[in-house]
């Protein structure tokens, strides 16, 4: 790593700032004339602040073709405390890079994308005004994820860590009084603030534990002593890959900490793009990519890591097949797929990690946004058939694919681009996911058996359940009026969707066998990069299960198309199963019956009986106001009456006694006044005489 140098390339260093600060400035700049200028001042503002950050991370890409060593930029000093020296400086090297170039590409079709939908979504729920906040948040978003990839240190990390936490709990939140009951979304935002706090406190002590072992919070200073010291440092580097792992567990939505991330579909569907394709739930997976070192130098935590990575993906895949809310299914894919990228950082498959991390974004973020398309365009449908009835009907659900059907023919460009999607996330070659869901498969047939046949089970019903989700989407009939009358969403959200599909359907380029460009690129970075080598076996074990399981799904769902108000076929087959996968096998339940109800309980006994009747009622109302009282009644009947005053009323009373006495002295006769002056004079003649 080198510091800032003379020359063009490198010069194109200089510029990294600025890929924080574009964002930031957006945002400054609605935040200050968004409401006056109107929508379309605020979401161009928003989309050329994140474009503008993607031409800097092209920069960045530009420089490092010629100095692959890459470059440390210093942006500010900051905390210089004893043996504690932190900056804020930029790392800029080949996986800083490969994260800047997918967060702001992806990002900025997210904003285009967000710019339409969130003209009529803010519409929908009755308040045009929070246009302009939408995309300041989004913006911030943005920053505080460019902040966390090019951080050089620890702390560092941890602002932009804690930047992209906070910002999730306020776009999750962002209609913070719709949902059950009217908070439903307000409980989904605290819900993944807390569950992320829990992570958190993991990176923290994983970074107390690294400055107390190593004596510096720099990851070239921390990585070259843990080498030097070696099995020396093992037990704690043991304890610091561990924590790091809970870490990465809070951010990255995986076992035990996956809960926040299915109710995080309470956000605007970009949201939701942003949150599980571009931004958050990717710090877990490049933050172990970034101390490779540290658990290269402990097996135990990789393969903790590995196991935790392949549990998640099966148990998250079981899941989703079973679910009815078009989002919801793709929210709980997103927590398997970041298990294959877990379980590839664990098993050391580094490049395959990263490479599932990018054509990931790709396609799922064109799924999620597609599903937005899906959702407003059945909104858009309900209210055409709302407007022509005299009164409301029931609750409507227009995430419920239960109230779908029949899109294919309704909403082509969305059914296209769905069907791409869906194919590359369930790994139907020649697409991206095929590339690089078969690179970690081969990675993990070689490295550890029981989390190969994980990820082979979890793929499977990957592929199900999104032949599922396409069936019951697009074909058949519809199976509500609004999906009868739902139209095709505007350009400005279908072009952002036309270029993800073209994304997902060549993403696999940047790794493909033979060439491993992202490996090449990556091993400047990452020691011992490497590639599995392609394992046709493998490949073709993986995509004959994923068109089986396909081939299946159309059986169960195709073949004989879901009725209106009919339940599910699968339930039939497979009864009390699949209860427990529509329950999410019971987990939120489970953490509310042995966390939430005893911690309410404990709060409301603290809060009736610690807070208000002893501390209140008896310590304030009693020990305090009662001892206050009869301690200023005693000060002022006993002490201020008796012995203030009776000091007070003794020294009056002597004044008066003296001046009584001395009065007697004053006679008002002049023989009187001589004598006394006679005997004076008498007694000081005398006193002298005497001397």
């Amino acid at each position: 790593m080198t510091s800032i140098e003379l020359g063009l390339d490198v010069g194109l260093f200089a510029y990294a700032p600025l890929i924080i600060f574009l964002p930031l400035l957006g945002l400054l700049i609605n935040m200050v004339l968004g409401r006056r200028l109107g929508e379309w001042f605020v979401g161009t503002i928003a989309s050329l602040a994140v474009a503008s950050s993607f031409v800097i991370a092209v920069l960045q890409f530009l420089a490092l073709n010629s100095h692959p060593e890459g470059a440390q930029v210093l942006v500010a000093d900051w905390i210089t405390i004893g043996d504690l020296d932190v900056a804020w400086s930029l790392k800029i090297d080949t996986l800083s890079v490969a994260m800047m170039l997918m967060v702001t590409g992806v990002s900025t079709l997210i904003h285009i994308y967000a710019a339409g939908y969130m003209h009529e979504d803010v519409r929908f729920q009755g308040d045009p005004g929070r246009y302009t906040r939408f995309f300041v948040y989004f913006n911030l978003f943005v920053a505080a994820m460019m902040v966390l990839v090019t951080a050089d240190n620890y702390l560092m990390m941890f602002v932009g860590w804690e930047g992209v936490g906070l910002c999730s709990y306020l776009l999750i939140g962002f209609w913070y009084e719709k949902g059950e009951d009217g908070i439903g979304n307000a409980v989904a935002g605290k819900k993944a603030f807390v569950t992320n706090r829990i992570g958190d406190l993991g990176f923290m002590i994983a970074m107390f534990l690294v400055f107390w072992q190593f004596g510096s919070l720099n990851f070239d200073q921390v990585f070259t002593s843990a080498h030097t010291a070696g099995a020396a440092a093992g037990g704690v580097i043991t304890a610091i890959t561990i924590f790091l792992l809970v870490g990465a567990a809070g951010k990255s939505a995986q076992l035990p900490l996956h809960v926040w991330l299915p109710d995080a579909m309470a956000g605007p569907t970009p949201v939701s793009a942003l949150i599980h394709a571009a931004t958050m739930v990717t710090a877990g997976i490049f933050m172990i990519a970034r101390n490779h070192v540290l658990f290269d130098l402990a097996p135990f935590s990789s393969n903790l890591v590995a196991l935790v990575g392949g549990a998640t993906a099966l148990f998250a895949a079981t899941i989703a097949v079973a679910q009815f809310d078009i989002k919801r299914v793709l929210a709980f894919s997103t927590i398997s797929q970041l298990g294959f990228m877990i379980a590839a950082v664990g098993m050391g498959a580094y490049v395959a990690a990263m490479f599932h991390l990018v054509t990931h974004a790709f396609f799922k973020a064109l799924l999620f946004l597609s599903s937005g398309s899906v959702i407003q365009g059945v909104e858009h449908g309900h209210h055409h058939v709302e407007h022509g009835k005299k009164t409301r009907g029931a609750p409507f659900d227009p995430q419920d694919m239960r109230n779908m059907g029949g899109l294919r023919s309704k909403m082509q460009i969305t059914f296209m681009v769905y069907v791409i999607g869906a194919l590359a996330l369930a790994g139907i070659p020649p697409l991206a996911g095929f590339w690089s869901k078969d690179e970690i498969l081969a990675d993990a047939s070689q490295a550890n058996p029981t989390v190969f046949w994980l990820l082979v089970a979890a793929a499977f019903f990957t592929a199900f359940y999104m032949g599922r989700q396409i069936l019951m989407v697009f074909f058949g009939k519809p199976r509500s009026e609004a999906a009868d009358h739902a139209p095709e969403s505007p350009p400005v959200m279908t072009l952002p969707l036309i270029l993800l599909a073209l994304l997902s359907m060549v993403g696999g380029i940047l790794n493909l066998p033979g060439f491993h460009t992202l490996t090449d690129w990556l091993e400047y970075t990452l020691e011992h990069a490497h590639a599995a080598e392609f394992n046709l076996v493998v490949a073709g074990f993986s995509t004959g299960l994923a068109l089986l399981a396909i081939v299946l799904a159309w059986l169960i769902y195709g073949r004989v198309a879901m009725k209106k108000g009919k339940p599910d076929p699968l339930r039939r087959i497979l009864g009390p199963i699949f209860v427990g996968m529509h329950n999410k096998w019971w987990v939120d339940e489970l953490y509310n019956f042995v966390i939430v109800r005893p911690y309410v309980a404990l709060a409301r006994f603290l809060a009736k009986y610690v807070d208000w009747r002893f501390w209140h009622d008896w310590f304030h109302d009693i020990v305090l106001a009662r001892t206050f009282q009869r301690g200023a009644w005693w000060l002022s009947k006993a002490f201020d009456l008796k012995v203030i005053d009776g000091i007070g009323n003794g020294l009056g009373d002597l004044t008066k006694g003296a001046a009584a006495r001395l009065r007697t002295l004053q006679t008002g006769y002049v023989r009187n006044y001589a004598l006394s002056v006679f005997v004076g004079v008498i007694l000081v003649i005398g006193y002298f005489l005497i001397r």
